[in-house]
């Protein structure tokens, strides 16, 4: 995706990366790929620590201050145990969902100032075909219950609410020049399930990879609806680039305000926001 977006030289586009390293080496293989690199930047963020997040965003506003396009693509999965990050959190709730919502609701002004109707804000999560299988405990958020009957089911919760934040902010924001999207990019061969193992994680693995796609497609599939003119209603969700049906529990909602609300909190509670 970074590779495709740095052909439209874009006037900044920050990378956020977890290992300064790897996002460097991201700058060569650009550079080596199309030489359209002299825009890019690599900021360290890493989305399982809250306060980095806030960190990211505090130097967002101060040095760049503007921001037309923001894609919250980064996610993890996790089959078979349950792993807190440093702010005691289930890892796929605060790195699929509750980081990216943080970084958003904090960007949010800035967006808002930069847009117009000429020129309207693009802001997209990155959700997944597995949404299917979501549900929303509000009790279990954190997985203290567990949620192993089914290896992807925490998973999924998390894809489940890209989907719900995704239309509730294109609500929100309707009038404020801003669209927003949530997105299927197809089953990608990517490292997403690189902390799990044993044999269930090896099948669903090989199973994966019997229909899996490319990077490539999949950053086109994750872009195109974000990109073409076509698509300019606030809120829909885009499987394999094609607007699709979403999850009926993305209109409830009693269930949408629950979760927007709840999130909010924890956030307040860890003094994000």
């Amino acid at each position: 995706m970074a590779r495709i977006l740095s052909k439209f030289n874009p006037k900044r586009l920050i990378l956020p990366v977890r290992n300064k390293e790897k996002g460097n080496s991201l700058l060569e293989y650009i550079k080596s790929s199309n030489g359209n690199a002299d825009n890019i930047e690599i900021w360290e963020m890493d989305l399982a620590d809250l306060q980095s997040v806030k960190n990211f965003s505090n130097k967002f506003i101060n040095e760049v201050g503007e921001l037309h396009m923001l894609i919250n693509n980064a996610g993890i999965s996790v089959h078979n145990k349950v792993v807190k990050t440093k702010d005691n959190l289930e890892l796929q709730f605060q790195v699929n969902h509750l980081a990216p919502f943080l970084l958003t609701l904090l960007l949010l002004d800035t967006v808002k100032k930069s847009v117009s109707a000429e020129l309207p804000g693009k802001i997209a999560f990155t959700s997944s075909d597995a949404n299917r299988f979501g549900e929303l405990d509000f009790d279990n958020l954190n997985l203290e219950k567990g949620a192993y009957w089914n290896p992807l089911k925490g998973y999924a919760n998390t894809k489940l609410m890209n989907i719900i934040i995704a239309k509730e902010l294109g609500r929100i924001v309707q009038n404020e020049n801003i669209i927003t999207y949530s997105l299927h990019p197809g089953v990608i061969r990517t490292n997403l399930g690189h902390m799990n193992s044993g044999p269930t994680s090896f099948i669903i693995g090989v199973m994966a990879n019997m229909i899996a796609i490319t990077a490539e497609q999949g950053a086109v599939n994750t872009l195109y609806p974000v990109l073409s003119p076509e698509n300019k209603e606030t809120g829909k969700y885009y499987h394999d680039g094609i607007e699709k049906e979403q999850n009926k529990i993305a209109s409830d909602q009693e269930v949408v305000k629950k979760l927007w609300d709840v999130s909010e909190q924890i956030l307040k509670d860890h003094g994000m926001i």
